[in-house]
């Protein structure tokens, strides 16, 4: 059930993304360093999203799961990608985090922009 709570949560965030207008490059980016859910693009900014769902909050929100360790990975694996690019764009973060109801019924859905930034 984990896994199916995963995969719907990562389809509702790219349906999220593309109604605000974000294009999506890529899901499940993988190296060898680890992975991010979605990469976009807002415009000229390149956007590294994580993605985090859960069902119901008992044990506490799905945004409160990224960490300090997190974001340093997601930091790394965004830094192997920009390598492959030959112009630097802006970047930028973002977390979605989507709760559901037992039965998988979407419940809450939050998209924050620029969540994190890494130095």
């Amino acid at each position: 059930m984990r896994i199916e709570v995963g995969r719907q949560g990562e389809s509702i965030a790219v349906d999220l993304l593309r109604k605000k207008g974000l294009s999506i490059l890529e899901t499940n980016f993988r190296c060898r360093l680890g992975e991010i859910d979605i990469v976009a693009r807002d415009g000229q900014t390149l956007v590294f999203v994580e993605v985090r769902s859960r069902t119901g909050s008992y044990f506490g929100f799905p945004q409160e799961t990224v960490t300090y360790r997190k974001q340093r990975k997601l930091a790394q694996v965004a830094e192997f990608y920009l390598l492959s690019l030959k112009k630097l764009p802006p970047v930028r973060f973002d977390v979605i985090a989507i709760t559901f109801s037992k039965d998988l019924a979407l419940r809450t859905i939050e998209h924050i922009p620029d969540a994190f930034e890494i130095r």
